[in-house]
């Protein structure tokens, strides 16, 4: 992981940013795995650890821990968000399997990038508007569920299973919305961040146009995530 780009390195502005969002999506993730309780997990690439806590509140893990070399020690291995962001996505679905026990859940989730699932859409669709390249991930076609189904079954993992895993974001109004996900961190942040003050007011511009805003200002609309889980053989 020591090649990913330091996108998230401000705990407190990714929780504004995304981690309302990832933590919605997360719990609905654990519901569709239906950890037993009691579980060992490696959560891989637990960044503020707000898919960490998450975990343990959903489903009462026995231990959580970020990394361990040693094979077959985990009933589990998750990986929540971050598989978009990984030099090398199929190796790190081998690591993952080759460190659960025979018969553990090796999972991961990632926005549907490709199918227009991210919280962060509107800003790319504004950002193409301005003819400015959008700031995707480098690994984001990963994300579309087929892909992340043939990345689970080429590791080796049986019973492969995917789900759609679909939500409403809401803001109080644009305000929330610009100053929630203008911060720089992550992918769009860092963008907006690099584009010069005209450039920035016209991107705000075209955001007013085009996001849905209730009669109180209230903007909401749909994001998804594409999920997936197998079993290490027995």
């Amino acid at each position: 992981m020591s090649d990913v780009p330091q996108l998230f390195s401000d705990g407190q502005a990714y929780e504004r940013l995304m981690g309302r969002w990832s933590r919605v999506a997360g719990a609905m993730f654990l519901d569709w795995l239906a950890l037993p309780k009691g579980s060992r997990c490696l959560d891989v690439g637990c960044g503020n650890g707000a898919f960490t806590e998450v975990l343990i509140a959903h489903s009462a893990p026995s231990a959580v821990t970020g990394i361990d070399p040693a094979e077959g020690q985990f009933d589990a291995a998750l990986m929540a968000l971050v598989i978009s962001f990984v030099p090398d996505p199929a190796k790190a679905a081998r690591e993952m399997a080759r460190v659960v026990k025979p018969g553990g859940i090796v999972a991961t989730y990632m926005w549907d990038i490709p199918g227009g699932g991210l919280p962060l859409e509107p800003i790319h669709v504004a950002m193409r508007h301005m003819g400015v390249d959008t700031p995707n991930p480098p690994g984001y076609a990963v994300s579309r569920e087929d892909s992340m189904r043939t990345l689970w079954q080429q590791a080796g993992l049986q019973g492969v299973e995917t789900r759609i895993i679909r939500f409403e974001v809401a803001y109080s109004g644009f305000d929330d919305f610009w100053d929630s996900n203008s911060v720089p961190i992550g992918p769009a942040g860092q963008a907006i961040h690099r584009l010069p003050p005209e450039r920035q007011a016209q991107l705000k511009a075209e955001l007013r146009k085009q996001l849905p805003e209730g009669p109180s200002g209230r903007i909401t609309y749909e994001a998804c995530a594409n999920a997936v889980k197998g079993t290490v053989p027995r």
